[in-house]
């Protein structure tokens, strides 16, 4: 009787800690697979997904790679391990690939304004294009396309930025945007309307892209590349004007090194992501990160 008694309060114990894991918000998974698909000419993605996850309610996250146009890959450790991460929650998690425009060529002070703007434009429509064909296979793929959030480091934080906060031919309505080191050309068309729960990690001695509110690069207004750029903060700050849910994260520091570092934050974004995309909660958060 006494062994019966203690295997019950066994079972007891370990059924107690599984029911206080919330799925998106901790790790409640283990087996991931990952599924390759071609969603336009040669580019393609990659599909992450917890083998015992199958359910149409889950969020999907859509990762975009970093590497100033012209590098990186979706598939680069850090990218795969935060994939897995977060499939691990339960959330669906597509990291695709984009067009390197600017492979082999600057994306500096000595690249014209309008130029790096078109690039933006160009990497936007690569996401929407990604985002459509998930859209498509959604049924097959099980996840709920009324809950696509985007996730970007660097270049393809500012990408992603300006997929969701920069006027665009599509109908696509994201849910949720998620920026490491990005920023925005304008914050005009950050609106009640348009405003969704977003995250932003970023260093405050960046000097590639501005925290606030700083030239690209700090380019000199003299040079071709000299283009404006709306950081964190000052995305953070329009946020916090129109009541709207938002996660900040700096690093008082900290440099562009946190289009990388951000990566291993999956508990907190991953909790920010439940509480304001599947809870619909309004929340207003500021942390300080640091190395």
């Amino acid at each position: 009787m006494k062994n019966i008694g203690l295997t019950f309060l066994f079972i007891l114990f370990i059924s107690s800690i599984t029911f206080a894991q919330e799925r998106f918000k901790d790790a409640i998974f283990n087996d991931i697979s990952v599924e390759t698909f071609t969603y336009a000419d040669t580019l393609q993605l990659d599909f992450y997904n917890a083998e015992k996850n199958i359910t149409a309610n889950r969020p999907l996250l859509i990762l975009v790679h970093g590497g100033g146009f012209s590098s990186g890959k979706r598939d680069n450790p850090l990218e795969k391990e935060f994939c897995v991460a977060m499939a691990k929650k339960g959330y669906a998690v597509a990291s695709m690939s984009y067009h390197l425009t600017r492979k082999g060529a600057s994306f500096g002070c000595d690249y014209n304004s309008e130029g790096k703007k078109e690039t933006f434009n160009a990497v936007t429509k690569d996401i929407l294009d990604a985002t459509s064909f998930l859209i498509q296979q959604s049924n097959k793929l099980k996840f709920n396309s009324k809950q696509i959030v985007l996730v970007g480091s660097s270049a393809g934080a500012e990408a992603v930025l300006n997929t969701v906060y920069m006027p665009n031919a599509s109908n696509i309505k994201y849910a949720g945007v998620v920026s490491f080191a990005g920023a925005l050309v304008s914050i005009e068309h950050i609106t009640k309307q348009r405003a969704i729960p977003t995250v932003l990690f970023h260093g405050v001695k960046d000097n590639l892209v501005p925290y606030y509110i700083a030239p690209h690069h700090y380019c000199k207004p003299n040079q071709p590349g000299f283009l404006t750029l709306f950081g964190s903060k000052a995305i953070a700050d329009k946020l916090e004007s129109l009541n709207k849910p938002y996660l900040l994260a700096t690093d008082p520091e900290g440099n562009h090194d946190w289009a990388n570092l951000a990566y291993q934050y999956t508990n907190e974004i991953a909790k920010f992501i439940a509480s304001t995309v599947v809870e619909k909660e309004n929340i207003s958060t500021k942390m300080n990160v640091s190395k």
